[in-house]
């Protein structure tokens, strides 16, 4: 089976007891069993991965990618200025998609812009966990 990552950025730790309009009710784990779920159906494996500090999204991303097939990455706030996660996602050389639970980008201003969505081959927002679900089906269409 492939192995997918499934990375979550700064405080997506706290799913469950953040704002439920924009994040939904359920929590990270909650959220990861049904990426699982969902990579399973397209005989998929799900290495998850969460971090507060951008380092450690870098490093496990250079520690993981070379047994990879692909990445689903939600950055978290990083998302708006992280030019190192941009640059880390291309150096893997994997298929990337990002996603995220709310419209982040209709939200405050200073969400509008994402730089780590060029490296990435799609982003999946707004519809909570189904974006997820979504960009799983997209990620095993492109690394099939």
């Amino acid at each position: 089976m492939k192995t997918i990552l499934l990375i979550h950025g700064a405080n997506l730790n706290m799913l469950g007891k953040r704002d439920a309009k924009h994040y939904g009710s359920l929590t990270l784990k909650e959220l990861e069993k049904q990426v699982t779920a969902a990579a399973k159906k397209h005989g998929l494996t799900v290495k998850a991965f969460q971090s507060n500090y951008e380092g450690g999204i870098i490093d496990f991303l250079q520690m993981n990618a070379p047994k990879a097939a692909g990445i689903l990455i939600n950055p978290g706030a990083y998302t708006h200025y992280s030019y190192a996660i941009h640059d880390a996602l291309l150096d893997t050389k994997l298929p990337a998609i990002e996603i995220h639970l709310s419209k982040v980008t209709e939200r405050e201003d200073w969400r509008s812009k994402s730089v780590t969505a060029p490296a990435c081959l799609a982003v999946y927002a707004g519809k909570k966990v189904e974006s997820y679900v979504e960009a799983v089906g997209k990620l095993a269409e492109v690394i099939k």
